[in-house]
């Protein structure tokens, strides 16, 4: 994947953001490959974080940008190698007139795989990383249902999500047997 595609831009910080609060704030939707603060003489002060993973980035954008960082919103989008920002609203496309969102449309799909018998300490970024193992996954949720973890797993299409059925069923995750299936 293209390094500009890893990069989020992260606008209205504070101006005495350290490196570490950004790390705090990004490292826990992927693997970190660098991070830079720009603080200039007037405030706010902003950011460039870049990932390892195109889909670390995306997830970053989604669930970061309008996050209340420091008493501001943050303005958390895809960088833009030409220097430009205003690309739009994160995951969701853009409405201001740059044309949709490089990370494309809403999340949820149709292409859902319902995942059992999780661990109780999984998270759904933990369960995103096991189940990219088959594809393009938009979409992780865990939630309890009586004694037991489920998950929820959408993918971008079809072919993922049967590559799922069939790579990772029965699968090990944290030395648990995930049972999978379609939802449809």
């Amino acid at each position: 994947m293209a390094p500009d595609e890893c990069r989020i831009y992260v606008g209205n910080l504070p101006m005495d953001v350290q490196r570490k609060e950004i790390n705090q704030l990004f490292s826990k939707y992927g693997q970190i490959r660098n991070i830079e603060v720009k603080t200039g003489s007037h405030p706010p002060a902003y950011a460039f974080v870049e990932f390892e993973d195109y889909r670390d980035a995306r997830d970053a954008v989604t669930y970061r940008n309008g996050y209340s960082f420091a008493n501001a919103r943050l303005r958390v989008e895809p960088s833009n190698p030409n220097g430009r920002r205003g690309m739009g609203g994160g995951g969701g496309g853009g409405s201001r007139g740059a044309g949709p969102s490089p990370y494309g449309p809403s999340r949820r799909t149709d292409h859902r795989a319902i995942i059992t018998g999780l661990p109780s300490s999984c998270s759904w970024q933990d369960l995103k990383d096991h189940m990219r193992r088959a594809g393009d996954v938009t979409f992780s949720q865990v939630m309890r249902e009586g004694d037991e973890m489920v998950g929820v797993v959408d993918y971008a299409n079809a072919d993922d999500l049967y590559n799922a059925l069939k790579r990772l069923d029965n699968s090990d995750f944290r030395n648990h047997s995930d049972t999978l299936r379609h939802q449809g």
